[in-house]
């Protein structure tokens, strides 16, 4: 699966939950939707899910069809035997015979194709097999489909339901210091401010270093001028630890409602 490509593309925390999203239900799944539940904009959301398709870690979405429902058809699913160094044409070439809709690649063991097929009957399905043969794959095994039932990557969810606080991930370091990526909320008192202003005031804590911001699809290099805006996800450096008075000015002051992104 893939190019290869996704391992220059780290995954933070919002990714992770754009595709537990995404993997429970594209279809009835909006950015904004998923915006809500990590409390960031629709917009990071949508530049977010463009880089993972650049970048191949989503690969596709594809419609799940019941084809008893749609026609009667029968799906079967043989499990086959390749020559170890051919696994790869021959899935392919099984990829032109009508009626296949799946192949999958194994590693090892001695099944190591597994071929997901349509056949109007069992004479369709049996002429599907033939054509494996043809193509010296040997059937060791074969089943008519039940059901299928497919579930979102539980690691990639919240851990305790709902998450109404802004996402943030933290690299310990030793000496104590931390490093923690946090998103900016919309009324949070650091948004609209300068770095050098929110220094001035205390809004940023003392030794406390913004040393990056992701806004959208760009890096932000910050400098005493550079404005914070709502919904930048912000790389801070704590010499002294990342604690919560170090990222009160990310966050909603206290005792004012949660925000709800766009």
């Amino acid at each position: 699966m893939g190019d290869g490509t996704g391992g220059s593309y780290r995954l933070d925390e919002i990714d992770r939950r754009i595709v537990y999203a995404l993997m429970a239900d594209a279809r009835n799944t909006s950015a904004p939707a998923i915006a809500e539940e990590v409390s960031v904009s629709g917009a990071t959301i949508r530049n977010r899910i463009a880089q993972l398709e650049e970048h191949g870690i989503i690969e596709g979405y594809h419609a799940t069809v019941d084809f008893e429902h749609a026609d009667g058809s029968l799906m079967n699913l043989f499990l086959c035997h390749a020559a170890f160094g051919d696994v790869e044409g021959v899935a392919r070439k099984i990829g032109t015979i009508p009626g296949v809709i799946n192949v999958r690649e194994l590693m090892g063991g001695r099944m190591n194709l597994h071929v997901l097929a349509v056949g109007t009957d069992t004479s369709d399905l049996r002429r599907i097999g033939r054509e494996l043969e043809n193509l010296e794959v040997e059937i060791e095994d074969e089943f008519l489909l039940q059901n299928e039932h497919d579930f979102p990557y539980t690691p990639y969810g919240p851990a305790d339901g709902r998450r109404l606080e802004p996402l943030a991930d933290y690299i310990s370091l030793t000496g104590g210091a931390d490093i923690v990526e946090v998103t900016v909320y919309e009324d949070a008192p650091i948004a609209g401010r300068t770095l050098e202003e929110a220094a001035a005031d205390g809004t940023l804590a003392d030794e406390t270093l913004v040393v990056a911001i992701e806004r959208d699809d760009a890096v932000i290099t910050p400098h005493g001028d550079t404005e914070i805006r709502p919904h930048d996800v912000v790389t801070v450096f704590s010499p002294d630890g990342t604690d919560e008075p170090a990222l009160e000015g990310f966050q909603v002051p206290s005792g004012e409602p949660s925000p709800r992104a766009e």
